[in-house]
């Protein structure tokens, strides 16, 4: 339906106050009629449009982005508590409709509540992958972390857990691999770290592992070391920090030094035995770690570590080992051995459920009852090993069935076991 008004012709749309689509080169001619001298009135005459469209266009310089009108929302009035709420319960949009129900009163679908918090959930995305980097000073901070891969020792598939330490300002790495992530091996890895650095950083960065870690909450992140991590930093004098819990992150450089070591010195390589990975990872950290170009910093860590970080750190001055030895109880078991850390060592069957002392140092494990050594062994090298000395079991027909064991390792240690008589007087009565 159309009608002549005004010298031009109006369409039903327009009368009727609907906005009719004008295509862009349209747009572009009445421009160019603008700037040509022409009047709104003759521009809409030559188009055939309202007089009131070409005024607007004009006005606008050009084409207008339509706006979608603004419409109240359900939820507007409880806006501040509907974010508070979101984010408290960590994005849980079912959670806030349940909560807004039962302290606001208002009764609204899932869907209506998931449309209000989209803007809030992008941000907690974002804060969820957020890295804050900051640069430490020479000598203030080294970082470490376990990472787990496996790899092939002695034609056999290992679980290999390699103790990754970065330093924070040169990038320099020093790698330690173990068959284990307990609470030893995070120390020994230490130790090694600042003697292979020749020095300690003032603070050192952990993530919360369980073997270092008594407490964590992620709400407050308060983070409470164990005790024996805090005499190891006592004694090697350094300020023990932890990221927040379940925010790696938040170490503040997302260096991905654990990737490095397994994707670059671990991956697709096979190994004789576990001397012959420690030898590998050795000269990897010399000749690759040390000398490549680092993406962050665009230097050669081993030249950034010797020009400024080195003698930024403290001294070991002739420190010695914060325990060279561990001393334990154990309750000898039915098999006359005891566990330490996953492995089992044997013991004169005749203690079977006694309780003994057993030191643990870098290479042997000792056991005592009272004063008397009654067993000394080589330390496992990897969990779930049996040493068993074979006179310890001697009398009972045990041996035979051992010696068909795959796992079973004979220590050569047989002039320890004694007569009964012995260990009553050591203990000072009968058992």
């Amino acid at each position: 339906m159309f009608e002549r008004r005004l010298g031009h012709l109006v369409s039903g749309h327009e009368m009727l106050g609907v906005e009719v689509m004008v295509k862009p080169e349209e747009i572009e001619r009445m421009l160019e009629m603008r700037a040509q001298g022409w009047g709104a009135k003759r521009i809409a005459a030559e188009l055939g449009c309202a007089r009131n469209t070409v005024r607007r266009y004009l006005r606008a310089g050009g084409a207008i982005r339509y706006q979608q009108p603004q419409r109240p929302f359900k939820l507007d009035a409880v806006k501040a508590e509907l974010e508070r709420s979101f984010l408290r319960h960590h994005g849980n949009a079912d959670v806030v409709r349940q909560e807004l129900e039962r302290e606001h009163g208002i009764a609204t679908s899932l869907r209506t509540v998931q449309r209000a918090v989209r803007p809030l959930r992008r941000r907690l995305h974002a804060a969820a992958r957020a890295t804050v980097r900051f640069e430490t000073a020479p000598g203030a901070q080294l970082q470490v972390d376990f990472g787990t891969r496996r790899v092939i020792i002695g034609a056999q598939p290992q679980a290999v857990h390699v103790f990754v330490a970065t330093l924070g300002y040169s990038r320099r790495l020093h790698v330690v691999a173990f068959d284990h992530e307990r609470q030893s091996a995070w120390l020994e890895g230490l130790e090694a770290t600042f003697h292979h650095f020749g020095g300690v950083t003032r603070e050192v960065l952990f993530d919360n592992a369980r073997a270092i870690v008594d407490f964590h909450d992620s709400m407050t992140r308060e983070v409470r070391f164990n005790e024996r991590l805090r005499a190891f930093a006592r004694h090697w004098n350094f300020i023990p920090r932890a990221c927040a819990p379940y925010r790696a992150r938040t170490k503040g450089k997302d260096e991905r030094g654990v990737g490095y070591v397994k994707h670059n010195a671990l991956a697709g390589h096979e190994f004789e035995s576990w001397a012959a990975l420690h030898a590998h990872l050795s000269r990897w950290q010399r000749e690759i770690a040390d000398l490549r170009i680092h993406g962050t910093t665009g230097e050669v860590p081993m030249e950034r570590f010797i020009r400024e970080e080195r003698a930024a750190l403290a001294p070991l001055a002739e420190r010695p080992s914060f325990n060279p030895s561990r001393l334990l109880v154990r309750r000898v078991q039915s098999d006359a051995c005891v566990e330490v850390e996953s492995s089992f060592y044997s013991v004169p069957w005749r203690l079977i459920g006694e309780t003994v002392r057993v030191e643990v140092d870098r290479e042997h494990i000792a056991v005592y009852i009272g004063t008397e050594r009654i067993a000394r062994h080589i330390r496992a090298t990897r969990p779930r090993s049996r040493i068993i000395e074979r006179d310890h079991w001697a009398g009972l027909g045990l041996m035979s069935r051992a010696q068909h064991t795959d796992d079973a390792v004979v220590s050569a240690e047989s002039a320890l076991l004694r007569p009964l008589q012995e260990y009553e007087a050591i203990v000072g009565g009968a058992w």
